[in-house]
């Protein structure tokens, strides 16, 4: 039986399915009969079923003129509206439905984008009450695996799109040749969900990999460890994520124990050599359907148990890494078909190498902190690349962001609790967002919710995040956004002025003792360290032969300012002398000697760039000088000078 539901209105439909459960935003009519709570429920053929309006999922799809999409459109699609065509209406950025094959946490995070747009997605997902159920603008409760509800929702969609890669490829593939837009294309989603088709197609397509082999018996995975060595990593074909159908084996002993792991040979494995790697990247790129691609910052993924647990954005790698990490994720995903967005897992080995992992065609756990950080986040990005809208800016907003999976600690009522403690913890933090997923059951492992914090440096965040993650109730500090430094104490008479005007402005900031003679192992940590512990701007003081400021600057990338002190010989100009003359390529700003004063003032103009409160009070301050000075000269006119200087 089919059972359709809209709040309190149901339809009974007399057939043999399945019960499906289907809920929108708009009434259903039988005939010129707006169902109600005086027909609450009716018996109607399948056959009537589909002759009902439409409703929700009306074929109307034209969208905005400024379409980036040059893509033949299906024969169920209507051309883009134009300037002159006024018999379709337009009420939003699109008109296009969006079916989801899926509801899971990346379905709820499409539905939540779409409504900043007006987008009207639905979704099919066997279970009625899905993360996405409560937000999507429809619902239809079946199996995205069955073929007859496949095709029957997606006469209902104007274009046709997944947020799981684990679905009816063949049926996609007959969808689309009676004309039914699938983005991205059933090709696509037939390479990604067997993963030894999806290496056989990269390496076709010269994409770097790690080694891999297929296997059909234990001798044959004794004959890849002889090839590859150990550790030996044996994966399922189909059916694996999220830390599923992956074994290790480390040594021939261990290959029958992990192969039974894994189900044995009738679940089609493969193996790929070890890579060595010390970094697991991540790239999230876009294609819209005129072939433009954008790719968004690399990021680094850290994973416990084979899940995702902690993504950090952007990556801290090398340039020269970073772009060779987004040419391969570009490279790969050119080689598939279709729009949306594409997440490309890669290795980073210990000699610079980048492999690729693997690819998913759909938005991806290590794109979650996108919501927060990036210009366009990748929900937003998907529904504009499906629809044919013009793909937005992908790049970040914020300087640094970590994303933090909340992962079932405990089955049940114990494991609500141990994540409701973790959140009530980050909505104390700054910069933190909370998304949970309302899944109506908890287990370990599941995926439940994210945390996101962003701010101005990985090392603030981090320390936020420990914040979060300790049981133990304990105030963060605020990181020094300024450091002040000085190869001795008797730069101090000189250095303090610099703290008490960052005093005065708000800035926080550290005063230390770092000598470039005496403690160059203190002067080279401290520098390396500064940019990831928050600090944004170095001031450092010199006297006699001044190296400070130019070692300083020649081992950190943030601004150094150098403050020449007058010393006991040539009255200061030695140091200010020593301080512009660096070499070409490290950059050292100075101020007059003795004048620590005009250097914090300087970095506080440097920190106003990106903070606007700075930028007011630095207005406020100019202006107070203003003023002061206009009392001074009222008083020297009004006095005399000889009454003046007496005062």
């Amino acid at each position: 039986m089919l059972l359709l539901k809209q709040c309190s209105s149901a339809v009974l439909v007399a057939g043999n399915t399945s019960p499906v459960l289907y809920t929108s935003r708009l009434p259903y009519r039988v005939g010129s009969l707006p169902l109600s709570k005086t027909h609450s429920s009716q018996c109607l053929t399948m056959e009537n079923l589909q002759k009902l309006p439409i409703s929700s999922f009306e074929k109307r799809n034209p969208v905005l003129a400024c379409s980036a999409s040059a893509a033949p459109r299906s024969s169920h699609e209507s051309s883009p509206i134009s300037e002159n065509d006024e018999n379709k209406p337009v009420h939003g950025v699109s008109e296009i439905t969006v079916g989801v094959l899926g509801g899971g946490q990346l379905g709820r995070m499409l539905c939540q984008a779409a409504s900043q747009m007006a987008i009207k997605v639905v979704i099919l997902d066997p279970s009625e009450n899905c993360s996405a159920s409560s937000l999507a603008y429809g619902h239809m409760v079946d199996s995205f695996d069955d073929s007859a509800t496949v095709e029957e929702f997606a006469k209902r969609c104007g274009v046709l799109t997944v947020e799981i890669e684990h679905v009816d490829v063949e049926t996609l593939e007959k969808l689309e040749k009676q004309g039914v837009d699938c983005q991205p294309k059933a090709s696509t989603i037939r390479i990604i969900q067997d993963k030894y088709r999806q290496k056989v197609h990269f390496s076709q397509n010269g994409i770097p990999l790690p080694e891999f082999m297929e296997i059909s018996d234990i001798e044959g995975a004794k004959k890849a460890g002889e090839l590859f060595g150990y550790p030996l990593m044996i994966k399922s074909k189909r059916l694996a994520y999220d830390g599923r159908g992956n074994a290790v084996a480390n040594s021939q002993d261990e290959l029958s124990s992990a192969l039974s792991a894994l189900g044995g040979f009738s679940r089609g494995l493969y193996v790929e050599k070890w890579a060595p790697f010390v970094k697991e990247l991540a790239v999230i790129v876009a294609r819209g359907r005129d072939g433009s691609m954008v790719c968004y910052p690399v990021v680094e993924t850290v994973h416990r148990d084979n899940i995702c647990h902690i993504v950090k954005a952007p990556a801290d790698v090398p340039w020269k890494i970073n772009k060779l990490a987004t040419d391969v994720a570009q490279k790969a995903v050119g080689s598939l078909e279709g729009a949306g967005v594409f997440a490309v897992e890669l290795f980073l080995t210990g000699d610079g190498q980048i492999l690729l992992n693997e690819v998913a065609p759909r938005p991806h756990n290590s794109g979650h902190q996108t919501i927060e950080s990036c210009y366009t986040s990748q929900f937003e990005q998907h529904l504009r690349a499906v629809v044919g809208l013009p793909l937005g800016d992908p790049s970040m907003r914020t300087p640094a962001s970590i994303m933090y999976n909340i992962l079932g600690e405990d089955d049940g009522e114990a494991g609500f609790r141990l994540a409701h403690q973790r959140i009530a913890r980050a909505l104390c933090v700054p910069g933190a967002s909370v998304h949970w997923y309302d899944k109506p059951e908890m287990r370990k492992q599941r995926k439940m919710g994210h945390i996101t914090l962003v701010g101005r440096s990985m090392g603030v965040l981090e320390q936020r995040l420990q914040s979060i993650l300790s049981e133990e109730s304990h105030q963060v500090h605020e990181t020094p956004r300024v450091g002040i430094i000085m190869g001795s104490d008797s730069d101090l008479p000189v250095m303090k002025d610099a703290a008490k005007i960052l005093d005065m402005f708000g800035v926080t900031h550290e005063v230390r003792i770092v000598s470039a003679h005496r403690t160059p192992e203190l002067m080279f940590s401290y520098a390396n360290s500064a940019h990831s512990r928050g600090v944004q701007v170095i001031i450092a003081g010199a006297g006699g032969a001044a190296h400070l400021p130019g070692m300083v600057a020649s081992l950190t990338p943030l601004p150094v300012i150098g403050v020449p002190v007058r010393a006991t010989r040539l009255d200061g100009v030695d140091s200010l002398l020593s301080i512009v003359q660096m070499p070409r390529g490290v950059p050292v700003a100075t101020v007059a000697i003795n004048n620590a004063t005009n250097a914090a003032l300087l970095a506080v103009r440097m920190l106003g760039i990106s903070d606007a409160d700075l930028v007011s009070r630095m207005s406020q301050y100019q202006e107070d000088m203003k003023d002061e000075n206009m009392v001074k000269g009222e008083k020297l006119e009004t006095q005399g000078w000889e009454s003046y200087l007496n005062q």
